[in-house]
């Protein structure tokens, strides 16, 4: 099957079955749309969305986060991966915004990845999300079922390269959709440690059965 076809079948499923899918994280402001999502890196979103509560209660904005210390930050998100270097992330974020930014997250990819803890992923992320721009934001579940379903080749071989490569066949207006279905896919379906291949809507057209 050529790649091009592969898209098509496999976008206009997720166009029919999924067609206002969003984030799963919770958040009210999109200052804490990027405190949750640099939380969530490696961390489960439901373990984000249970911490966030209480922290967004005591920082709800850019300005008391920066004066808070690493330990305030520390106590609230210990649960989570990696709760030192995020803790001190966050707060060192927080002063940039504050800073920099006027207390304002910034809405492009440049300024963003300024911000302390803040990758492309992120980035995109808040473009896609809070923005509404055409953003593809690539993380382990979008990687994965990229290669596997046969969206992309071997030889795009980092986050960076898949990025690429969807965003030549999917439309730019759909990408932040398309983002969610690819992840919502390899969470709940093409999962990391089995690929549930027998209850998969798009096994037909998938590269992987192919080789089977």
């Amino acid at each position: 099957m050529k790649r091009e076809e592969r898209y098509t079948i496999i976008l206009d499923h997720f166009r029919k079955e999924m067609p206002n899918v969003t984030t799963e994280l919770d958040f009210d402001s999109e200052f804490h749309l990027l405190v949750a999502v640099m939380l969530s890196a490696q961390c489960t979103d439901k373990r984000v969305n249970m911490v966030t509560p209480e922290l967004f209660r005591q920082y709800p904005t850019p300005q008391s986060l920066a004066d808070a210390t690493e330990d305030d930050v520390f106590a609230l998100v210990k649960s989570v991966s990696y709760p030192n270097a995020k803790s001190r992330h966050l707060v060192e974020m927080a002063r940039q915004l504050v800073e920099r930014f006027d207390s304002v997250v910034p809405q492009t990819l440049d300024e963003l990845v300024t911000l302390s803890g803040v990758g492309r992923k992120t980035a995109n992320v808040m473009l896609s999300v809070a923005f509404g721009q055409g953003a593809m934001p690539v993380d382990t579940h979008v990687y994965r079922v990229s290669h596997r379903i046969g969206l992309v080749n071997d030889s795009d071989n980092t986050p960076l390269k898949v990025e690429q490569r969807l965003s030549r066949y999917i439309p730019k207006e759909e990408l932040g959709l398309a983002h969610h279905w690819l992840l919502l896919h390899g969470r709940y379906v093409c999962t990391a440690r089995k690929a549930h291949c027998y209850r998969c809507p798009i096994a037909h057209v998938c590269k992987s059965n192919e080789k089977r």
